[in-house]
């Protein structure tokens, strides 16, 4: 029995529960009073955000009788994680990301990395990184029994892992001391090429590894082509689960146990700025894979190993700064979610290969949240919550959906060859272009609050990237095509495109649209000019001539609309504005067209240039 202290902290204990049903009805009054006039569970939706794959955000999570049992960290389904310890004792295992092709310049970064917090090492090998003739150059003084070694080889990671279990022999380095990934990922290389691979050769570096290097693994099932081909995240835990059946099958019938082949596997996934995305995605993705072992005959083989990396998708060219913020995000989630190794791609990866500076920022960023945050000193952080536990149950099953969509089309390989993967994701990518067009789903830096003044961040360039097979997406990619124009436009003429604010009134009646406008133009690369601060029917015409723009926008609130909209539209149209916009929702004679929030930013900002005569 346990005896409760009487400390007299008794706080809420004599009020009674309340109940869902009462906190819906104060919604409700709330929701009236702004002129909604719901009820029941109408008013929780009112207030619910819609996910990709069918997921809902709801406003409020309780427990249910009908959630599933997570188990314990360690234990099947393994959903709080792979091993009962967890990150705990060290953290996870900080993975750094080299791809130059100069062995020298990669072992001089390798080395500056292992020295400052980075615990293992992922080198990109063959055609997309440092040829396999280079190895033993690009990992020179590296103590391969202590730093783990990751291979992303490509078409040519059979001689990349031979050349890598040479470096191995030489060194002294005992079999069974021999840590890492060999990175054997043929359906993963046809994804990003196109090119069929004969998996016999990763079959047989899992044979090998089974045999005598009981730390190494040999596969890679690797689902960032699919995110970066502008999947969801239950589209990538669904095409990772198919891949990673594919390869059970290939190496059960090659003669190794379920448990050996799952022991080979290592798992990659994207993390991003969606904190609990991510963190549900990690648990969600061990559930699977349990239940794939559970119904192999192998329930105890199912803790996946998780390699999370942050989003190249999110990664913006302009203002690439704030991508350190985004990395900062993307590894939080990673690290509560339970990864086991996590790679923060360093903040000018788009730009080409990362300077020091950037590399130092990356790796730093585990090391704080590792050693001054605390955030690998609990188990499972996240576990408990209701919201999570619930995303994690229904991201759980929209991969699963997803999987067995792939495994009717006759797998993993035949769903890439028939173009069901490719178009699936398409369909995805196309709904969520239309959320980054309306600025629903915001790009800092980029389709908001955008430095047309900002220094360009160059960088040397990098080995080519994978091509041939699925695309690859960026968010930023519709703005970046429209400051590009407006680029050659600066260089071709030495000055930007530009947009005349037309302010009505005093400034507390336009500066927030006039400050939304300005905004919106810049996004596409438009310079806005405000001045004077306001202007009247008499003087618009003479401040728009003034101004160097061809096109022009009204802002002010709706009053001053009223009053003077169409007089100064008609002033600013007689001053040869090849377009007159107005910010906000009306009709107005003189008007053109109509800026407000949710409208398509890239339509507007594309015909804008085209209207100014932007190639």
């Amino acid at each position: 029995m346990t005896v409760q202290p009487d400390d007299g902290l008794s706080l809420a204990a004599e009020f009674p529960d309340a109940t869902h049903e009462q906190w819906q009805r104060l919604v409700e009054g709330v929701l009236r009073k702004s002129g909604k006039d719901v009820s029941g569970t109408a008013a929780e939706e009112a207030l619910s955000t819609a996910l990709e794959d069918g997921l809902t955000t709801r406003p409020l999570y309780t427990s249910r009788a009908s959630d599933p049992d997570v188990g314990h960290p360690g234990f099947a389904p393994f959903v709080r994680g792979g091993t009962a310890g967890g990150s705990a004792a060290a953290g996870w295992d900080v993975r750094q990301r080299h791809a130059s092709s100069d062995p020298a310049r990669t072992n001089e970064a390798v080395l500056g990395d292992l020295e400052n917090g980075v615990t293992s090492v992922w080198l990109g090998v063959g055609a997309h990184g440092i040829p396999v003739s280079g190895l033993p150059e690009a990992l020179k003084g590296v103590y391969l029994d202590l730093a783990p070694v990751a291979l992303d080889a490509g078409a040519e990671f059979v001689p990349a892992a031979h050349a890598l279990l040479a470096l191995y022999e030489a060194a002294g380095v005992a079999k069974a001391a021999a840590r890492g990934t060999l990175g054997a990922d043929v359906l993963g290389h046809e994804a990003r090429t196109g090119e069929a691979l004969d998996p016999a050769g990763a079959t047989e570096l899992a044979r090998l590894c089974a045999r005598e290097y009981p730390g190494l693994r040999a596969l890679t099932v690797d689902a960032l082509p699919y995110h970066e081909a502008g999947g969801s995240a239950a589209q990538e835990l669904g095409a990772s689960l198919a891949t990673g059946v594919a390869y059970l099958r290939e190496l059960t019938a090659a003669g190794l146990s379920v448990e050996e082949a799952c022991a080979q596997l290592e798992f990659r996934y994207a993390a991003t700025a969606d904190q609990f995305l991510t963190i549900a995605k990690m648990r969600a993705a061990r559930r699977l894979w349990a239940r794939v072992a559970e119904v192999s005959g192998a329930p105890e083989a199912g803790a996946q190993r998780q390699h999370a990396v942050t989003s190249p998708v999110m990664m913006t060219r302009r203002d690439p700064w704030v991508n350190m913020l985004r990395t900062t995000v993307a590894c939080m989630a990673a690290g509560v979610g339970g990864a086991d190794s996590v790679t923060v791609l360093p903040f000018d990866h788009s730009l080409g290969l990362p300077d020091a500076f950037a590399r130092r920022i990356a790796r730093n960023t585990s090391t704080i949240l590792i050693e001054e945050s605390h955030l690998a000193r609990v188990i499972d952080p996240a576990g408990g919550s209701w919201y999570v536990e619930r995303l994690t149950d229904e991201l759980a099953h929209a991969g699963w959906a997803f999987f067995q969509e792939i495994e009717r089309a006759g797998g993993q390989a035949a769903a890439l060859r028939s173009g069901l993967v490719r178009e699936r994701l398409a369909a995805t990518w196309a709904e969520r272009s239309r959320k980054l067009a309306k600025r629903r789903e915001p790009i800092t830096g980029v389709s908001e609050f955008p430095q047309l003044a900002e220094r360009a961040v160059e960088r040397d360039a990098g080995p080519a990237a994978p091509a041939g097979g699925l695309p690859r997406v960026r968010r930023d990619e519709a703005y970046e095509a429209l400051r590009a124009r407006s680029d050659a436009h600066l260089a071709a003429t030495g000055a930007r495109p530009r947009v005349f604010l037309a302010a009505l009134g005093p400034a507390a009646a336009h500066t927030a649209r006039a400050t939304f406008a300005a905004n919106l133009f810049q996004a596409g690369g438009i310079e806005a000019v405000h001045e004077p601060a306001t202007v009247d029917p008499a003087t618009a015409a003479e401040a728009f001539r003034a101004s160097g723009a061809t096109v022009a926008c009204l802002c002010s609130n709706d009053t001053f609309y009223a009053e003077q909209a169409e007089a100064v539209a008609q002033a600013l149209t007689a001053a040869g504005a090849a377009r007159v916009y107005l910010a906000g929702r009306g009709e107005y004679a003189g008007v053109d067209a109509y800026v407000f929030a949710g409208c398509d930013a890239v339509d507007v900002l594309s015909s804008t240039l085209d209207r100014m005569g932007v190639a």
